[in-house]
């Protein structure tokens, strides 16, 4: 069934945004950012709650701002594989998880890859949403601000794409 919602095409973007920036965000802050907290996408803005232990630095949030548009220049291909939950988990690994769980009753799962040029991993992420086909349809990423939870172990991380 079509959606004719007008955001739908912006959404899709800012949503595939939010894998991208996930990868970017792993490969500047390491394994303490490995788990989603929470994510939010309205138009072209989104924002994303990742697990961090440590304040990043303004160079670090620079980094993750020059990885994640790095990924959209190369234009790498966003795979979407439909397996049933079991082997989902038996092939990726609890890595495909978010800290918000997917019910049980949820028997087959959609899993988004993003693969960087060398075939490595830049994102995997068991979602729901619709994504681009490519990290270059997604336009330019600027994070617009960023804010560190100490006390809840979180780093909240909101950007645009233009």
């Amino acid at each position: 069934m079509a959606n004719n919602r007008p955001n739908n095409d912006i959404e899709r973007r800012t949503h595939t945004a939010l894998h991208v920036i996930k990868g970017a965000i792993v490969k500047v802050l390491g394994e303490q950012a490995l788990w989603t907290a929470s994510t939010y996408v309205s138009g072209s803005h989104g924002r994303i709650t990742v697990t961090c232990k440590e304040k990043p630095t303004p160079e670090d949030m620079r980094r993750v701002e020059d990885l994640a548009n790095e990924a959209i220049r190369k234009d790498l291909r966003v795979e979407t594989v439909v397996l049933p939950r079991e082997e989902a988990e038996k092939k990726f690994g609890k890595i495909i998880y978010d800290l918000f769980p997917v019910p049980e009753h949820v028997r087959e799962l959609t899993i988004v890859i993003i693969r960087d040029l060398d075939g490595s991993i830049w994102n995997i992420n068991a979602c729901n949403k619709e994504h681009t086909k490519t990290t270059g349809e997604i336009g330019k990423i600027v994070i617009r601000k960023y804010r560190f939870r100490r006390s809840k172990g979180l780093l909240e991380v909101s950007f645009d794409i233009e």
